[in-house]
Order: C-alpha cells, then sequence, then structure tokens
C-alpha cells in the first residue's frame, strides 16, 4: 500500500519538470523569435522607404517618340504642307509696307525685335523726311533715332541705317544691289533681311528664316537645326527655288494666324494631319479657333496699305503723341 501514493507523486514530478523545461525553452526562444519579427519590420519598412523614394526619384515618364519617317515620306508631306498652305493663304505677301527696294531694305532692317505692324506704323514719316539713301546718310543721328523710336533699339538700329545709307551711296551710286554677296556686306544686313529684298523686290528666289518660319520648320520635321542658315539650307534641299519666297510667306503667315510659339490653335489648322507635331497647342476646335488672329480672327492686318486681294482690314496708323498738358 505504501507503493501506490509514490506513483502520482512521481507523474507529478515529472509533469513538473517537463513545464519547467518547456518554459526554458520559450524563454531562450522568444529573443530569437522577437528578433526575427524586429528583422522582418525593419525590412518591410526600408522597402516602404525604398519604394517611396524611387517613386519620388524617377523621371517622368518621355513622350512617345514619333515614328521613323524615311526621306522620301518626309519630302511628299512637306510638298502637301506647302499645297494646304498655298489653298488657306492664296493671298500670302510681305507684312512690310514699301515701294521699292530701299524702302524694304530700310523696313526689313527695322523690323528686329518688333512687328511688322509697328514698322508700317513708323516708316511713313521716316521715308517722307528721307526718301533717298543720299538724304538718309545725310540725316543727324538724334533726329534718325527720334523718327525711328517707336520701333525700339533705335540707337543701335539707326547706327545701321545710316552705315547702310552710306555705303548705297558711296559703293552703289545709291541703288539697293540685287545679288546676295553684295546686300551682306551692307551694316545691319544679313541673309534674312538680303533674302527678304531679293525675293520681293528683285524677284530673286530666297528662304527667309525667322523665328516663325524656324518654329514652324522644325514642328513640321523638315529640320532639326536652331540655326538659321542650317535650317535654310535643310528647307532649300526639300523644295524647288521657284517655291522658295512662297513657301516663306506661306510658313510666316501660317505661323503668325495659327501655329503660335506657346499656344498653337492646332484644333483649327488646316494642315493638322500632315502635322507632326499636332497636339503640342489647343487641339479643342471652339477653343483653338479663338486663337486665330489677323484676318483669320478678324482683326486687322499689319499693313497700313495691302495687297487688293487681302481678304483682312488694314492696320490703323500710328496714334499721334499725346499733347503736353
Amino acid at each position: 500500500m505504501n507503493e501506490t501514493p509514490e506513483k502520482p507523486a512521481a507523474a507529478k514530478k515529472a509533469v513538473m519538470k517537463k513545464a519547467v523545461t518547456k518554459k526554458a525553452t520559450a524563454k531562450k526562444a522568444a529573443p530569437a523569435k522577437k528578433a526575427a519579427a524586429k528583422k522582418t519590420a525593419t525590412k518591410k519598412t526600408t522597402a516602404k522607404k525604398t519604394a517611396t523614394a524611387t517613386k519620388k526619384t524617377a523621371p517622368a515618364k518621355k513622350a512617345p517618340a514619333r515614328k521613323a519617317e524615311s526621306r522620301a515620306a518626309m519630302v511628299r508631306r512637306a510638298h502637301e504642307i506647302n499645297d494646304g498652305l498655298a489653298e488657306l493663304y492664296p493671298y500670302a505677301h510681305p507684312e512690310l509696307d514699301f515701294s521699292n527696294p530701299f524702302e524694304l531694305l530700310v523696313a526689313t532692317v527695322l523690323s528686329a525685335q518688333t512687328t511688322d505692324l509697328r514698322v508700317n506704323q513708323t516708316t511713313p514719316r521716316l521715308f517722307a523726311v528721307c526718301p533717298t539713301p543720299e538724304d538718309m546718310a545725310a540725316m543727324p543721328p538724334e533726329e534718325l533715332e527720334e523718327l525711328i523710336r517707336p520701333t525700339g533699339f533705335f540707337r543701335a538700329k539707326s547706327k545701321a541705317l545710316l552705315g547702310l545709307s552710306a555705303a548705297l551711296r558711296d559703293r552703289f551710286g545709291g541703288e539697293v544691289p540685287g545679288r546676295l554677296e553684295d546686300l551682306v556686306t551692307l551694316p545691319g544686313v544679313g541673309r534674312k533681311t538680303a533674302n527678304v529684298v531679293l525675293g520681293n523686290a528683285f524677284g530673286v528666289p530666297g528662304i527667309t528664316v525667322d523665328t516663325h518660319f524656324g518654329r514652324l520648320a522644325r514642328r513640321f520635321g523638315w529640320t532639326t537645326e536652331q540655326d538659321a542658315e542650317k535650317v535654310e539650307a535643310d528647307v532649300a534641299a526639300i523644295f524647288p527655288e521657284s517655291e522658295w519666297t512662297m513657301l516663306s510667306h506661306r510658313v510666316v503667315f501660317h505661323g503668325r494666324r495659327v501655329c503660335h510659339s506657346r499656344k498653337p490653335a492646332c484644333g483649327a489648322c488646316a494642315i493638322a494631319p500632315l502635322c507632326p507635331s499636332y497636339g503640342e497647342g489647343e487641339t479643342d476646335p471652339e477653343k483653338a479657333r479663338k486663337l486665330l488672329k489677323y484676318e483669320l480672327g478678324g482683326q486687322p492686318g499689319q499693313r497700313l496699305k495691302p495687297p487688293p486681294d487681302y481678304p483682312g482690314q488694314p492696320a490703323p496708323p500710328l496714334a499721334p503723341p499725346a499733347a503736353a498738358s
């Protein structure tokens, strides 16, 4: 009978020993488990931070590249654009008022860094005082500056006009030469000015690369160049010489009226299906129509004396200066 109670005590002792062992094992395992959990949390935090940083520093997605176009396809499209512009602007013309090569030369020099409208409003008084190179070369600088002041940069322009007038008087018998190599030797006259004079006063083909022409030539995919002479060379290789002068007028007309620098009126553009840059501007037709300028927008043009076939209104003359009170 003494053996019977000993068995439960032994079993109890074994259970207690097992519990202590289990507790000790759990106690030993706790730090490892805690470390593993901490490691997992750290890993998740690091991954989250990395993802956030990647999201912040990732470069913006670039616009999809244009579809590759062969040279032949580009040239064909360029001619279609020229045809479309010819239909849209059958009345395209130089937007400077002039009646002879000297007036056109002077007006073109004055047009730098200002509008043709402001030049056209200024030249009537100027040519009334000095209609010939001899007259202009004899003008006192301060008087010439005052006459051309509305066009801006009047001191630099006055110096150029006095210099080119004296050169015309002394080297060319008071006549504007009809060759590019002669024109570019005159003070203030570069290739752009020379081509304007040659194409519109002498009927010699020339491409006029002003800011409008250069911008549209790049938008049309005719060139990627920024330099005016390189743009001229690229475009000249696409079109025959017979088109150069009128092409210049059409492209400049379109740049001033529709394909503006900051916000082109893409939705009102007649040649939009041919333009690889469609979508750079306003595409909604109603909103785009409100961006049209000059005769397309129902506003006066730039010339005080436009050609007879011009469908818009003549520009107003320069307002007289306010009387001193």
